[in-house]
């Protein structure tokens, strides 16, 4: 029994739910079209490039959340969940998680999208271990802002050694599936890395270091 580590935007699912999100709003009318499907173009082509300001790109995608109360956020992400997100869910990505259930690993996602566009995504996989940017609430409603570390590239290594602090498990034989080199630091730390349908930059150190190299969308 060890760690399972998953990656949860074109890794467990085929596409990234964080940039989903952001179109949802706009196809609904939620935030300007023009202004907000620019930014959020070029801030997921910055992430794909390994260049992404990630505390610009949190005060952009989190600014919405605050401009309306959490009831109706609720029902916008329902929504968004049931249209978008469980058409792009991986029989295969069901199937290696419950490989690791029923090895009595533990299982475990961390994203660097927020926790309020995450979390009902992580429950549909029956994981109930998800380490996520968190989004700041307060008194009823999100505020734009964020909590702690952001869970992005070196932050997911942070994230996960405060959660391992206070937990019993450890990294000894644990596994981390991801599709990003912006995981390097997460994947360079585990005993077992292995790429899942990789980006170029991912797909390259993975063939030096003599990673696996899997699809999970065959």
């Amino acid at each position: 029994m060890s760690l399972a580590i998953f990656d949860l935007d074109n890794t467990l699912i085929a596409d990234d739910s964080d940039f989903l999100w952001g179109q949802f709003l706009v196809d609904r009318g939620i935030v300007d079209k023009e202004q907000y499907e620019q930014a959020n173009k070029k801030f997921y082509e910055d992430y794909k490039h390994g260049t992404l300001d990630i505390v610009e790109f949190l005060h952009f995608s989190l600014a919405p959340l605050a401009q309306h109360d959490a009831e109706q956020l609720y029902r916008w992400r329902a929504e968004f969940v049931e249209t978008l997100i469980k058409p792009i869910m991986l029989e295969a990505a069901q199937a290696l998680v419950e490989k690791h259930r029923a090895a009595g690993d533990t299982l475990l996602v961390i994203t660097a999208t927020n926790r309020f566009v995450t979390e009902p995504i992580v429950k549909l996989y029956g994981i109930d271990n998800l380490l996520a940017t968190t989004p700041e609430f307060l008194d009823g409603r999100y505020t734009g802002k964020f909590n702690g570390t952001p869970c992005f590239q070196q932050g997911k290594v942070a994230q996960l050694n405060d959660w391992l602090a206070n937990s019993t498990e450890t990294l000894a034989g644990s596994c981390f599936y991801s599709d990003s080199h912006n995981d390097l630091p997460l994947l360079n730390l585990v005993d077992q890395p292995v790429a899942v349908d990789p980006d170029e930059k991912l797909r390259e150190v993975a063939r030096q270091a003599n990673w696996p190299i899997i699809s999970l969308r065959k």
